[in-house]
């Protein structure tokens, strides 16, 4: 996808981290630009968004050669008062419980799967 992804007007449900978190969850190996497009955001607006995630705890990464993989820490809870003791992992379950029925580009994401953490936590 090149340039700007196409604008949207009003409210939605979730943030665009979080949209940014379930990308990172459902391949954690991906790219920035991969992210930005199943996002519509910019490039720029997802390597805010990492640095948010990463600065507050919720995310972290190693670079592997070309590649940065990214590990999320399930057990942070959720920031909003009202999500008090939600863990991220019991969100990103949610947003990819139904990820197989989406139609995405097979060369920019992995299957959809339920997620799970690495660390089975």
């Amino acid at each position: 996808m090149d340039g700007v992804p196409e604008s949207h007007t009003g409210w939605t449900f979730l943030t665009n981290h979080a949209r940014v978190l379930a990308a990172v969850a459902d391949n954690p190996n991906i790219r920035i630009r991969h992210i930005a497009a199943r996002c519509r955001l910019t490039e720029r607006a997802v390597q805010k968004i990492i640095s948010d995630l990463e600065r507050d705890g919720y995310l972290s990464h190693v670079r592997e050669g070309r590649t940065n993989t990214y590990r999320i820490e399930p057990g942070m809870v959720l920031r909003h008062p009202a999500d008090s003791g939600l863990p991220v992992a019991a969100l990103l379950s949610l947003l990819l419980r139904d990820e197989v029925d989406r139609q995405v580009p097979p060369e920019q994401f992995s299957p959809a799967r339920r997620w799970t953490p690495v660390d089975g936590g």
